[in-house]
């Protein structure tokens, strides 16, 4: 039976590459925000408007894609291996189709962005720029296919990898296309666009080139075809990811929609609110690092079938991402005038983000909390109760609430931030203690 201290080493050891290509991903948004930040207000805000409808749609297929480590965990728990390549080979159907369905949805969502009571110009670039977004989600998935697959090997450094080399692609090519470098035309807010389609384009292909050449996964067929439906895992992977998806829907949806709320307060609040939320993601994207090991750690000890060891691997990689996020808290407390400066040169956008990333680092705790607990909860394959409690968090307090802050109360974007974090510690909240209840009992699977 490994200690606590053993436990942290190994949850740490999972989670430092996933914490750093969680870091890269976002930094792609980070160096995109700021690049189109030189543009001035209005862009910025069409991107933060444009990125948070789309990622709606997006964390569909992310969430579903989750599903396929925790079950290849468990089967390698229970030392039962052939079932993961079966489990990869089926994730290639659903994902692939519903890559498809997304990109359609994508297009189709895109125009309801004039419908949304947003300034006139900012509404303009974000329906294009979120249309050249949606071609990214084929090689997303792609790109996801792959990695929760030989992640739930315990392979976390491949996909840290490839996401840092796609961020010298995002980034030179956001120089080229934003700015019209090299005799290219000045594509503005688009050319992030484009130049985030060939970052993920750049990440499907090499990950999957990666697998399909790595000795480990020689005795898996791991190219990406059609083989012949396997309906019982197909129905495993869509129980698991199905919930897991709403989870993220609820929560991405809440913060989408506070988006949409605080640009009803004007161009400068939003863009102040693009700011604080870019950097409150950093810290956030961190802890899904320790939340993927944390998943990982508590679905070996389910195969294993030892309660024990699921709930020290649980709670230990709560206390992990608490203490994280508490770092990232005082960061944010420190450099809260500095930080927004490194966007836009606007004093009164700087001011306000500036408040923002105060009430950022004081819901820093509920957010690793929380975050971390949707992990080590799917690890126990426990989704439906997470989902219901993600609902309530945060579309029965945090919006309603942050509503009536800002509007009723008259604490303008500040009041919407305040019942961002009281949904955030509800969310906390109840997802430590069903993990309290849950792990309790053994699983299976």
């Amino acid at each position: 039976m490994l200690t606590v201290k053993e436990h942290a080493k190994k949850t740490l050891t999972l989670a430092y590459p996933v914490m750093i290509g969680q870091v890269g991903m976002i930094m792609m948004g980070v160096v995109d925000s700021i690049m189109v930040g030189k543009l001035g207000a209005a862009p910025l805000a069409a991107a933060a408007l444009g990125n948070s409808l789309f990622m709606i749609i997006l964390i569909i297929g992310l969430g579903v894609s989750y599903a396929v480590t925790p079950l290849v965990a468990i089967a390698v728990g229970a030392d039962k291996i052939s079932d993961s390549g079966i489990i990869f080979k089926q994730s290639v159907i659903v994902n692939a189709v519903l890559s498809i369905i997304l990109l359609i949805l994508t297009f189709l969502g895109s125009d309801l962005i004039k419908y949304l009571n947003q300034p006139v110009q900012v509404a303009q670039q974000a329906v294009s720029y979120t249309r050249i977004l949606g071609y990214s989600i084929i090689p997303v998935m792609i790109f996801q296919t792959y990695k929760q697959f030989i992640e739930g090997f315990g392979v976390m450094q491949p996909a840290m990898v490839v996401t840092l080399l796609a961020n010298l692609i995002n980034g030179g090519f956001n120089w080229l296309l934003i700015y019209g470098k090299f005799g290219l035309p000045m594509m503005a807010l688009n050319g992030a666009g484009w130049a985030t389609f060939a970052s993920r384009l750049f990440m499907g292909i090499v990950i999957m080139y990666y697998v399909m050449k790595a000795k480990k996964f020689k005795e898996f067929d791991v190219r990406f075809n059609f083989p012949k439906l396997n309906f019982r895992i197909i129905r495993k992977i869509l129980d698991l990811g199905i919930p897991s998806a709403f989870q993220y829907i609820f929560e991405v949806g809440a913060f989408s929609s506070a988006v949409i709320i605080v640009g009803w307060l004007g161009t400068k609040q939003l863009a102040a609110h693009q700011i604080a939320i870019n950097l409150a993601s950093i810290s956030f994207m961190m802890t899904l690092g320790i939340s993927s090991a944390g998943a990982i750690r508590v679905a070996n000890a389910v195969g294993k079938q030892d309660i024990k060891e699921v709930r020290k691997a649980g709670f230990t990689a709560i206390v992990l991402g608490e203490l994280l996020m508490a770092s990232c808290g005082i960061i944010f407390i420190i450099f809260r005038n500095f930080l927004p400066s490194l966007y836009i040169s606007d004093p009164t956008v700087i001011s306000y983000a500036s408040t923002l990333l105060i009430i950022a680092a004081i819901f820093q705790i509920s957010d690793g909390t929380q975050a971390v607990g949707i992990g080590i909860l799917r690890g126990l394959t426990d989704v439906r109760i997470p989902t219901l409690i993600t609902f309530i968090a945060y579309w029965v307090i945090a919006l309603p609430s942050g509503y009536l802050l800002g509007f009723t109360f008259h604490l303008n974007v500040v009041g919407v931030w305040i019942g961002l974090l009281l949904g955030l510690t509800s969310s906390a909240t109840m997802l430590t203690l069903r993990f309290n209840k849950r792990s309790r009992h053994l699983i299976t699977v």
